[in-house]
Parts: C-alpha cells; sequence; structure tokens
C-alpha cells in the first residue's frame, strides 16, 4: 500500500490546461491525495519522460519514492489499488463495468470534439496557444508569436485537421456536443453525479473533456452556460467533493437516463473502436469511419486504443459469473455487446502495456513524436 503524507506529497507533472491533468487532478482531490501540481518546460520534460516511462505525454505523476508514472486510466486504477476504502468504482459488477465503459468512452472519443473546439476557432486557438507558449515553452529562445503559430498547426494536424476533422462533419461533431449536454443535463438535473450523491471514476472520466476543456475554452463554455448549467454545475461540484464526506452509496442498477449515454456508445463508440481495430489489422494509418450521425474522413489509426478495446473485455470477463448473464442482456439492451467482441483478435503488441503505469508502449495517437 502506498504511504500518502502531505509533508511529501505527490508531484503531478502537466499544464493546468490539460485535459488528462485535470482529469487527475479532479482524482486526486476527490480522494484527498496530497499532490503539487508541477510545470517541466519543453524539451526537458520530454526527455524526462521518455526516460522514466518510455513515451511522452501529459500528465506524469511522480511518487515520493521517486517512480514516475503515466496513463491517467491506469494510474487511477493502480491508486483505488493501493487505498483502502472509499473507492471510486462501485461494488455492484455490472456499475463497475459501466463506469469503466463510460470513462474509456470520455478519454478516447470526447477528446477529438475537445481539441476541435478548443483549436478551430480563433478564441479558443488565441487563448491556448499563449497559455501553452508561455507555460511550457519559455524556455525557448523563438518569439511568442512564432510559438503561437507552431502549437495552434501542431495540435491541428495531429488532432483535428489531422484526425478526421473535415469542413463537411465539423457540424455532426458540434451537434455531437450539443447531444452529449442535453443528456448530461437531465442527469445532473436530477442527482448531483451519474450514479448518485457520490462520485464514481466515471464522473473522472468526463472531467477530463470537461473540466479542462468544455468548461474552460470559449465557445464550448459559452454554449454550456446558455444551454446545461446543471452541467456546469456538476464541473464545480466534482471539483470540490471529498468522497470521505459522501455518506451514501451509489444507487441501485443502472439509471434509465444513462440509457442515452450507452446509446451512443453501442451505436458509434464501439464501432470506432472495430474501425480502428480493421484498420490496425490493415496495416492502414488513417481510414474513414461513418454512422447514421457521425463520419470521419481519414482518422488516425492507434495502437493504444485496440489495447483499450481488450481492457474493456477484460473488465466484462472479470464479472462474476452468476452476474454475467444478467450484464450480458444489459448491454446487449444498449446495443454494446455485439461490438464489444464484434472483432474476434485484436492486434495487439507482444506484452503491449503490460507494465502500466509504469511503463508504456504507446501514445493514445501516434503523432508530433
Amino acid at each position: 500500500m502506498i504511504n500518502l503524507d502531505s509533508a511529501k506529497p505527490i508531484i503531478l507533472y502537466g499544464s493546468n490546461i490539460s485535459y488528462f491533468t485535470g482529469k487527475m487532478e479532479n482524482y486526486f482531490k476527490i480522494k484527498e491525495i496530497p499532490y503539487e501540481r508541477k510545470v517541466l518546460k519543453y524539451p526537458k520534460f520530454e526527455k524526462t519522460m521518455k526516460e522514466k516511462v518510455g513515451i511522452h505525454q501529459m500528465p506524469a505523476v511522480e511518487l515520493p519514492d521517486g517512480r514516475w508514472m503515466t496513463d491517467s486510466t491506469k494510474m487511477i486504477q493502480w491508486f483505488e489499488s493501493q487505498i483502502s476504502g472509499n473507492s471510486l468504482i462501485p461494488e455492484d459488477p455490472l456499475q463497475a463495468f459501466i463506469c469503466f465503459l463510460l470513462e474509456d468512452w470520455a478519454d478516447e472519443w470526447w477528446w477529438r470534439p475537445a481539441m476541435h473546439y478548443r483549436w478551430h476557432y480563433s478564441e479558443g486557438a488565441n487563448f491556448a496557444s499563449r497559455h501553452l507558449a508561455e507555460e511550457l515553452l519559455s524556455s525557448i529562445p523563438v518569439p511568442l508569436w512564432i510559438k503561437k503559430i507552431f502549437l495552434t498547426r501542431r495540435q491541428r494536424t495531429g488532432y483535428t485537421t489531422g484526425d478526421g476533422i473535415t469542413k463537411k462533419n465539423v457540424k455532426q461533431i458540434e451537434e455531437n456536443f450539443v447531444s452529449l449536454l442535453g443528456n448530461l443535463e437531465v442527469i445532473f438535473k436530477n442527482r448531483p453525479f451519474l450514479f448518485g450523491n457520490r462520485p464514481s471514476i466515471a464522473d473522472v472520466g468526463l472531467s477530463g473533456p470537461f473540466f479542462r476543456h468544455f468548461a474552460l475554452d470559449p465557445i464550448p463554455l459559452e454554449i454550456i452556460r446558455q444551454e446545461a448549467p446543471f452541467v456546469l454545475k456538476w464541473v464545480s461540484t466534482l471539483w470540490s467533493t471529498k468522497v470521505s464526506k459522501c455518506d451514501e452509496n451509489y444507487i441501485d442498477g443502472i439509471p434509465n437516463d444513462l440509457e442515452p449515454l450507452l446509446r451512443e456508445i453501442g451505436n458509434t463508440y464501439l464501432p470506432y473502436l472495430c474501425a480502428n481495430v480493421d484498420a490496425v489489422n490493415s496495416k492502414k494509418k488513417n481510414f474513414d469511419f461513418k454512422t447514421e450521425k457521425m463520419f470521419f474522413k481519414k482518422a488516425r489509426f492507434s495502437q493504444y486504443r485496440v489495447w483499450c478495446l481488450d481492457e474493456l473485455r477484460k473488465h466484462f470477463e472479470s464479472i462474476p459469473k452468476e452476474n454475467s448473464s444478467a450484464s450480458k442482456q444489459k448491454l446487449m439492451e444498449f446495443g454494446c455487446w455485439e461490438p464489444l467482441w464484434r472483432n474476434k483478435n485484436l492486434p495487439l503488441l507482444d506484452n503491449q502495456e503490460v507494465e502500466l503505469p509504469f511503463k508504456a508502449n504507446r501514445k493514445m495517437l501516434g503523432v508530433n513524436e
């Protein structure tokens, strides 16, 4: 078990407008884990991360014993295994699986729309490029305006226009975000968190796209203010909640108002993961993806997301036998079962990500390396 000492806090290396840094900060605050956020300037941060964990991505965690960690999902699971009591993973097996599923969806699906709103519009790009230039690149002797241009082009070619977003599908991507807000607004009108009066890892997962992107960047923030005030309230409530003060357990079962989220995962996200598997099997660097309401043109392949799908399968397989039949039935109702198992053999690398959170094989997307 890890010794959490406020006199020697965990160090979290990351930007204070970073998607996954914000996710980890929400987790640490909810669990009351002493930490200090620090910024390592580039190029030192990239070099250090590759030395410590094998890849360069944000954030990184340094434990008091000197070990470094990466990958927010696996870091959170590791901390959950090390800290007794007040777990953010429900005891109910199906609830736990749904939490893992929602967290993965938040990490992998909503990354692209979050980056779109930040870098597509000048309001977001000007804000973010200046902030990151001053926060991360101040040690590089280049004029600020050049750094801003570099960062904007880097993020767009890596994660938006370079990852399946075109002029023809911007409307669909933004409609998908508005739909998400509508579904979440229904939930948070009724209760403070997804599964009741205490947060779960599903809430922490959704804090990734919301806390430091949708509820921070100018364009999506204004949409939330106008269309989804209870979602905005959830963002601030999550940030200030201590799970040790939450007396109530999670509500029973899968709430009916989660169904639209789970149906979208079944209709869109899991088929997207399957299309990515097909691309990796075919050794394609880019692939097209289309559903009734969404399409991407030349989305980037991701070896990491093959592993994500494998992890979801393992989470389901860990459900006790006496609960697995009912759990399968629920997933079939939501349209999640078939795409979860559509690809029989996943093209994983040998021992891919087995050393996480202390050593990683692949980034989420292999760009800007």
